[in-house]
């Protein structure tokens, strides 16, 4: 006599049934554990974000009310209305370049004491948006800077400071920053700078 077959057909579906559960279990494990530290990456980073913005926007009114605190005082008796002398060159008839180039030695080193990098610098000597070079060519050189330069918080801050309290007169045109998406703590910032100097 054949033995009999003693699997019913419940006990032949539930180990497929068994099997399944377990693969959809190990997949729902498997995307947990992949998407977990991504949400939590996420998360961190636009906290960090956030947390630079707001830094960022603390730095920039600092800034703006560094830059009124120190904004130059009219005087009266001079034909410029500002306090600060302009840079004079040690001989005369030097051309703007040789003349714009020693302000700017000073520049630079102000740069290197804060541990400012530069990345690019253009030059203008002939800026046709300044009233100066429109109206006293004949008495003033000025050379418009654009450069782009990489610091951190701190040693920009300083460098802005020591900018605005060099003696001579020199003009902060325009300052963009941006933070660095590598590190929040580092600043990417394009800088307009307009440095005069008096003909002799």
């Amino acid at each position: 006599m054949a033995e009999e077959n003693k699997n019913t057909p419940q006990e032949i579906l539930k180990l497929p049934i068994v099997l399944f559960a377990l693969m959809v279990a190990l997949i729902i494990y498997i995307i947990w554990t992949m998407l977990v530290p991504a949400v939590q990456g996420y998360t961190q980073a636009k906290d960090s974000y956030k947390t630079a913005l707001e830094t960022l926007s603390q730095k920039e009114q600092e800034l703006e009310a560094l830059k009124a605190s120190n904004a130059p005082v009219a005087n009266n008796n001079s034909p410029t209305g500002i306090s600060k002398e302009f840079f004079k060159p040690l001989e005369s008839g030097s051309d703007s370049e040789s003349v714009i180039a020693s302000e700017f030695n000073e520049i630079l080193s102000l740069m290197t004491s804060n541990a400012i990098k530069t990345r690019s610098v253009k030059y203008d000597y002939t800026p046709d948006d300044d009233a100066f070079y429109k109206n006293a060519s004949d008495r003033y050189s000025v050379c418009k800077l654009d450069m782009s330069m990489i610091a951190t918080y701190s040693n920009f801050k300083n460098f802005i400071k020591e900018l605005y309290k060099h003696e001579h007169y020199l003009d902060i045109a325009r300052v963009e920053i941006v933070p660095y998406q590598k590190n929040k703590t580092i600043l990417l910032i394009d800088l307009q700078l307009r440095l005069y100097a008096e003909k002799i």
